[in-house]
């Protein structure tokens, strides 16, 4: 897999990485911060394990809801989480997103949390697996789009947690 590929976020957090891990691997905490902006989040499912399902939805104000799911490769608490990522159907099973024909089925992320002075430093590693040409060609010509939503996101995210430590 090339790195030109592979979308890289780096964000630090004024939190411990303790907090700053179970803000990702909880649903009563995800809910409060994960997806785009006024997008409402529904946990279906959150079992955080090896082999196990975060599946979710997230509806806009407008009332478009889209479905997606994490499987979880690894967890190391509070050091790191390896998971894929992908659109879903209601059942979970693994879809192309609606925006895209040629979005690639499956992102595999790496997370990585790290302290220091109180502070955690995340490192996001995104890389499409499994993936054509054009598959690869999509996520990439999409990193812009991807940063500016994380930065979104984990804006939402640093809000919460604000109000946590």
């Amino acid at each position: 897999m090339s790195k030109s590929n592979e979308l890289v976020i780096t964000r630090t957090f004024n939190a411990p990485r303790e907090l700053v891990f179970q803000a990702f691997t909880q649903g009563e905490h995800l809910k409060h911060w994960w997806g785009p902006k006024d997008w409402t989040l529904n946990v279906l499912k959150s079992d955080v394990r090896p082999g196990g399902i975060f599946h979710y939805n997230q509806t806009s104000a407008e009332g478009h809801v889209m479905w997606g799911k994490f499987v979880y490769r690894e967890i190391s608490a509070p050091e790191r989480i390896v998971y894929t990522n992908s659109f879903s159907d209601e059942e979970g099973n693994t879809i192309l997103p609606p925006f895209s024909q040629t979005w690639p089925l499956e992102i595999l992320n790496t997370l990585t949390f790290t302290e220091q002075d109180g502070k955690t430093t995340l490192t996001m590693h995104g890389t499409p697996l499994s993936a054509i040409e054009e598959e690869l060609q999509a996520f990439k010509f999409m990193h812009d789009d991807m940063l500016n939503g994380f930065v979104g996101t984990f804006d939402q995210l640093a809000e919460y947690l604000a109000s946590k430590v």
